[in-house]
């Protein structure tokens, strides 16, 4: 009796004790950490300075962590640090390029067809071929798919077709009405011999239910998360997407474009309604470079090399006046921003019209300053976005860029019969592009992408059909009434525009 009275006394004391110096260490304790954070901000702003980034970044990153010193501290860790984002990819580049040179070539001998274009589409071609090292290919046959009905419809077909492997990349996969219809054909193939990889973002496809992923692996699918961040916001992997949306089915046909795997992406959300998005289907020789694409990504996942000619030795398109096709891969991964350099090319190789879609709209200083310069000499430079939000602050970061676009003589259209998610640039109604990457600093720098680049081929007629069709849906928008919005919404843009290098 008399222990446990000495025990309970010794015990009131430290309660006594810590109640009387509870302010005090608590004081010393946040101090000690203030301190802390604010010499690392100091440190990590030291660092950023001399990584010589654009001004802009520069700037941005300086502001957040003078007057965040903590906030801007973990923004940092998670978003900002360059010199991780090299050590992380450094191999997986190095790997992508020695697999391309080896399958695709590295010659700098450009097919025939590539003599007869212009001086500055040979220069393009050559500028793409170098950057990501696919060639361009004369022995491919695309189709424009315009919106969810006939891309899903097209995909579901070639999914039935399969008799040897189905090859899978998205960035969102949901557990619905349309996600269901794939994963019971890819069930039912599993099971009858189809070798099927299906490879999903972490991030992009976190809600996707653990019942659906499990189905799927149960009956015989090969299933792997790209890049599973364990603790999200411990962790820089976050800000590092696979954004890439890639079917290759028995090795002869592909897909690739917008269109992720969801129900709204057939017009079945409320909110959204009508979704306006463009995928592409592929067959032929380029189906080897997407091939080449989902092959290192899986290998970078699994460390399953499947470099053979199985997998490789599509079957040709061998007609007259295919046009060219080019697919070009772009990511955190490669030395230079592949899709960003090829987009600037395409740019200020314009000689009448530059035409964009994309729901994301926000360019680094080059690609604006290359806009403002082709719409001030007259070329005819029109950008379609949508006109409500899925994405608030990039909504309100884009729109800060407008008064300047159009003082410069930019047409800006926004889409008002649903929501536009195309992803498309037309140059002179010849040229084109259609993928995944949006005209936005994240998809320059930061997402692993995927786009295909159209050389006069009959998808780019339908590609400046669809495009016209779609202005005549949407509203253009005039700079003096633009002018007039409320005081509230120039405060949100200016806000988001500050963010706009860390989106």
């Amino acid at each position: 009796m008399f222990k446990r009275i000495q025990v309970l006394v010794f015990m009131g004391i430290l309660i006594g004790v810590f109640y009387v110096t509870k302010e005090l260490w608590q004081g010393w304790l946040i101090g000690a950490i203030s301190i802390l954070f604010t010499i690392s901000a100091i440190f990590i702003g030291l660092l950023i300075f001399f990584e010589n980034r654009h001004p802009t970044q520069t700037l941005t990153w300086l502001l957040v962590l003078a007057a965040l010193p903590i906030v801007g501290f973990f923004f940092y860790i998670l978003f900002g640090q360059n010199y991780r984002k090299k050590k992380m990819f450094r191999k997986k580049g190095a790997l992508d390029e020695e697999a391309f040179r080896k399958i695709e070539g590295e010659s700098d001998i450009m097919p025939y067809q590539v003599e007869q274009m212009g001086d500055h589409q040979k220069l393009l071609v050559r500028l793409a071929q170098r950057l990501g090292h696919s060639p361009i290919t004369f022995r491919t046959e695309t189709k424009v798919l315009t919106n969810g009905d006939e891309t899903f419809g097209e995909i579901l077909k070639e999914l039935k077709k399969a008799t040897h492997h189905i090859h899978i990349e998205y960035y969102i996969v949901r557990h619905d009405h349309i996600g269901n219809e794939i994963k019971q054909i890819l069930m039912d193939k599993a099971r009858s011999g189809v070798k099927v990889r299906f490879l999903y973002d972490a991030v992009g496809s976190w809600k996707l239910s653990s019942q659906y992923k499990e189905e799927l692996k149960e009956a015989g699918v090969e299933m792997k998360p790209f890049l599973p961040v364990k603790l999200p916001f411990l962790n820089n992997k976050i800000n590092f997407r696979n954004h890439r949306k890639i079917i290759v089915v028995d090795g002869n046909t592909a897909f690739v474009g917008g269109l992720n795997i969801g129900d709204e992406y057939l017009g079945r959300h409320e909110y959204y309604g009508f979704w306006r998005d463009t995928h592409l289907f592929v067959q032929g020789e380029s189906v080897r470079s997407l091939q080449l694409i989902f092959l290192q990504d899986w290998y970078y996942m699994t460390d399953e090399a499947l470099l053979t000619n199985e997998y490789l030795s599509p079957q040709l398109v061998e007609r007259d006046n295919l046009g060219g096709v080019q697919m070009l891969a772009s990511g955190p991964d490669n030395e230079w921003e592949v899709i960003k350099h090829v987009f600037f090319s395409m740019i200020v190789s314009a000689k009448h019209s530059i035409w964009i879609a994309s729901p994301y709209f926000i360019p680094d200083e080059d690609i604006l300053t290359a806009l403002k310069a082709a719409a001030l000499s007259g070329i005819d430079v029109k950008i379609l976005m949508p006109s409500r939000p899925d994405k608030r602050i990039v909504f309100h970061a884009s729109r800060s860029y407008f008064p300047e676009l159009l003082e410069a003589g930019v047409n800006i259209y926004e889409y008002h019969k649903g929501f536009m998610h195309s992803k498309i640039m037309i140059i002179d109604q010849e040229l084109a592009s259609i993928g995944t990457s949006n005209m936005d600093m994240r998809s320059f720098h930061l997402n692993f992408e995927v786009n295909a680049f159209l050389y006069r081929t009959k998808s780019t007629k339908t590609l400046v059909d669809d495009y016209e069709l779609d202005i005549q849906s949407s509203n253009q928008i005039i700079l003096e009434d633009f002018r007039k919005r409320a005081l509230a919404k120039r405060f949100m843009e200016s806000t988001a525009r500050l963010l706009s290098p860390l989106l």
